[in-house]
Parts: structure tokens; C-alpha cells; sequence
């Protein structure tokens, strides 16, 4: 599939759902992680062909953390989801569920939520991985509200992490400006009616998934000799069809999610939306019409973190006491399957 024009993207959004459930669930704590090493433009443009100028005037990114050599995506999963577990005062044994939602998994099994688990001594959760890419992680959150609106008293962890510096090319500018390492979590559990998650809504757009991938490592194509030497291994993105797709699909997908939720745009206080690019969330905020909310963004200094992007954003806007009890915010997650993920929720 090429690059597509707007008129061959016809917007559609997913079925808006009021949350169910005997109890209200909603965030207890949250926490995050980011790698030491900080990763300048300068080190980067050099190998993508381009200089630092470039990639700050077209991404708006001035740096990024690269996980160590010996780190993998449950390393950093698992330092973001203590963090959250001690603000929350929740024990790893009294989690019912770990949901970790990533696209560079330490392996293709186990999961990498198990490797969470039993790092974290979690000996009573059920623990699996979610991959809807950079949505990820309001698709987990989704799943873990639905599991525990049913009981009262449930615990469950939501960890969106990535590590995305294993699958760059490093010469293709596309891709190797945009995107840096991290994790974060939250815990989810009882609270208030008045608080807590109110609707979600997903959706999944398979005609376009060839739009953002890995071409390498699966069952369709495994990473033989061959398959390394082409390259397969490597993330690829068409840049100029993703930003068409966001731009034609979020904003009437947020209004549309509004109106189902009997909700009005001078409702939301904050809006925490996946990453992607600071030239990109600069266009996209007019055109979503939530004309009181704050918008909280990290991409300056972390990039583009994948599923880890919300819920890194979503910790730094809380523990840096700009989110009041009572505050509406929205969750806007978009990216690679291609795939849309928004959230309301009362904090």
C-alpha cells in the first residue's frame, strides 16, 4: 500500500462504551521510567543523513533516552511499575492482573508481563502482553477496567514499555529521529464513584497495517540469514500516510467518542495523547476542539516511547501536581495496526 491521500482515508471511529461494572475503577498511582543515557539530536542526525537543525525543526524532538545494552523491555517495566506500586502502596502480591503492553517484547515468548510477574514477586496476578503499538496502552487499560469492575477490591497493573532503539535503522530518517526508550505504569483499583475511567472507545483499522512494521522475526517471514541482510529486522514507517491518517481519523473520532459519552469538549481539563511528533501534536490540537484543555507532552525531551509515551506523560503531569482530584482527562492513543485508543476519566 502507497502513500495514501486524504480522500482514500475515509474516517470511521469504534463503538464508544460506557464503562461497566459493580464498582468504579479508576487510577490509584502512576510511575515511570526513562533509561540514563540521554541521546542528542547531533549524535543522532549523523548515521540518518541529516543534521540537528533538521530534526528538531521537523519533530520538534531535542533528545531521547536509549535503554543500555544489558536492558530490555521488561527492565524497564519493571522499574516503572515499582515506582507506581509505591506511590500507590499497593504489594506485587495483591495484584490480580499485569498487563504490559509493547511491540518490542524481550522475546517472542514468554511474555514479557511474565518476566514482570515474577520480578516483582506478583505470585497471585495473571500476567499477559497487549500489542496494539503505540495505542497499546489504552487498549490495557481498557482490558484490566473490564476485569476489575466485576469485584470489589481488585488490583491490576497497566505498564506500556518499549524499546524501540533494538529495531532502528539508524540511516532512515523516517524513523531513527523520532523514537527513544522508556516505560510507564499505573495501578488500577476501587475508587469513589465520582472518580474514576468513564467510557473508552477502540478501533482498528487492518487495511492500513502495512502502513507501520516489522517486516522480520515472525512466522510469515523468520530472520534467516537473509532476511537479517535485507534489512527485515528493522522497524519501517510511512511517515507522510501516518501523519494523513491521525489527522483524518483522531479529531472526529475524539468528537464523535465526546458526543457518545454524553460529554462536551468544554468538559475536558487535560489531554494526554500518544507522542508521536511535536510537529504533529502542534497541528493536531486545534483541530480536536477541546478548547479548555491543557495538553501535556514529553516528546521534547523523550520522543516518540511507543505504548510507554501515555502513561510516561500521564506520571510526569501527575507528580508534577498539575492533575487536581476531580479533573476530567482524555487519553488519545494512535498508531501502528493502524489503531486508535481514547480513554475519559475522572482523576
Amino acid at each position: 500500500m502507497g502513500i495514501l491521500s486524504a480522500e482514500h482515508m475515509t474516517p470511521r471511529h469504534g463503538t464508544t462504551v460506557r464503562l461497566p461494572g459493580r464498582v468504579s475503577i479508576g487510577i490509584l498511582a502512576t510511575g515511570s521510567y526513562l533509561p540514563e543515557t540521554e541521546i542528542g539530536n547531533d549524535e543522532v542526525a549523523g548515521p540518518a543523513g541529516v543534521d540537528a537543525a533538521w530534526i528538531s525543526e521537523r519533530t520538534g524532538i531535542l533528545s531521547r533516552r536509549r535503554a543500555a545494552p544489558d536492558q530490555a523491555t521488561s527492565d524497564l517495566a519493571i522499574a516503572a511499575a515499582r515506582r507506581a506500586l509505591e506511590e500507590a502502596a499497593v504489594r506485587a502480591g495483591d495484584l490480580q492482573l499485569i498487563i504490559v503492553a509493547t511491540s518490542t517484547p524481550d522475546y517472542p515468548q514468554p511474555s514479557t508481563a511474565s518476566l514482570v510477574q515474577g520480578a516483582l514477586g506478583a505470585t497471585g496476578a495473571a500476567a499477559f502482553d497487549i500489542n496494539a503499538v503505540c495505542s497499546g496502552f489504552v487498549f490495557a487499560l481498557s482490558v484490566a477496567q473490564r476485569f476489575l469492575a466485576q469485584t470489589a477490591g481488585g488490583r491490576a497493573l497497566v505498564i506500556g514499555a518499549d524499546v524501540y532503539s533494538r529495531i532502528l535503522n539508524r540511516t532512515d530518517r523516517r524513523t531513527s529521529t523520532l523514537f527513544g526508550d522508556g516505560a510507564g505504569a499505573v495501578v488500577l483499583g476501587d475508587v469513589p464513584p465520582e472518580r474514576g475511567m468513564v467510557a473508552d472507545q477502540l478501533a482498528s483499522f487492518g487495511e492500513y497495517a502495512d502502513l507501520i512494521r516489522v517486516p522480520g522475526g515472525g512466522s510469515r517471514t523468520p530472520l534467516t540469514t537473509e532476511a537479517l541482510a535485507a534489512g527485515l529486522q528493522h522497524f519501517t514507517m510511512q511517515g507522510r500516510a501516518v501523519r494523513e491518517f491521525v489527522e483524518n481519523h483522531l479529531p472526529p473520532a475524539v468528537a464523535g467518542f465526546l458526543k457518545d459519552a454524553g460529554l462536551s469538549p468544554d468538559d475536558i481539563d487535560h489531554v494526554v495523547p500518544h507522542q508521536a511528533n511535536g510537529r504533529m501534536l502542534d497541528s493536531l490540537l486545534p483541530h480536536l476542539d477541546l478548547p479548555r484543555a491543557v495538553l501535556h507532552r514529553t516528546v521534547e525531551r523523550y520522543g516518540n516511547t511507543g505504548a510507554a509515551s501515555i502513561p510516561i506523560t500521564l506520571d510526569h503531569a501527575n507528580r508534577s501536581g498539575r492533575l487536581r482530584a476531580g479533573d476530567v482527562v482524555l487519553l488519545a492513543g494512535f498508531g501502528g495496526g493502524m489503531a486508535t485508543g481514547i480513554s475519559v476519566l475522572h482523576w
